[in-house]
């Protein structure tokens, strides 16, 4: 299952706090996130009940990747963006390379509830984002080393999975094609 999870809701299906879980997305019983997203982070996430396809997904030692694009505050130069493929140094250790590059805001962006916060003087852009591996909050952690702290987070492929035109809260059943093509993506 394909669903692009909105802004504020949480990766998990129970909360003694109240707040929104996928509960209140998914009318479907049986069904696991395969990887995380944070609660302030968006896009796409695979819900599985399948097990094995769960760990294989969010186990880092598969490598496989994740596309990220994220709106961060300021510009960055081009010595960012190279920062941010060769890897950074977090507190945690280096990450792996990464795919990085500047790209335009997407035209089928919808808007975020409540927005992101707009400074007067402080431009934001856009950064593409590719990795192989899957920290805490790793993007987030990685813009921000570079001087360009991430402002809004959304997931858009898992391998060969794309977010395609999914609404927030939206979802839908994966072909099996691209069952397929997840299937060969987890071998290489």
């Amino acid at each position: 299952m394909l669903l692009n999870k909105p802004y504020d809701v949480l990766c998990q299906f129970t909360d003694a706090a109240g707040r929104p879980t996928l509960a209140n997305l998914l009318p479907l019983p049986d069904l696991y996130p395969a990887g995380r997203l944070d609660r302030d982070s968006e896009g796409l996430l695979l819900l599985t009940g399948d097990g094995r396809l769960q760990q294989r997904i969010a186990d880092p030692a598969f490598k496989l990747p994740k596309t990220y694009l994220a709106q961060a505050e300021g510009i960055p130069d081009a010595a960012a963006l190279e920062a941010l493929r060769r890897g950074v140094l977090l507190h945690d250790g280096p990450t792996r390379p990464a795919q990085a590059r500047a790209v335009p805001e997407p035209a089928w962006l919808w808007p975020r509830l409540p927005p992101i916060r707009e400074r007067r003087l402080i431009p934001t852009a856009w950064i593409e984002l590719t990795l192989t591996e899957g920290r805490n909050r790793q993007v987030r952690r990685m813009t921000a080393a570079v001087g360009h702290p991430t402002l809004r987070l959304i997931r858009v492929a898992i391998g060969p999975l794309r977010l395609g035109d999914l609404q927030p809260g939206q979802w839908r059943a994966a072909t099996a094609q691209e069952l397929a093509a997840l299937d060969r993506a987890q071998r290489l």
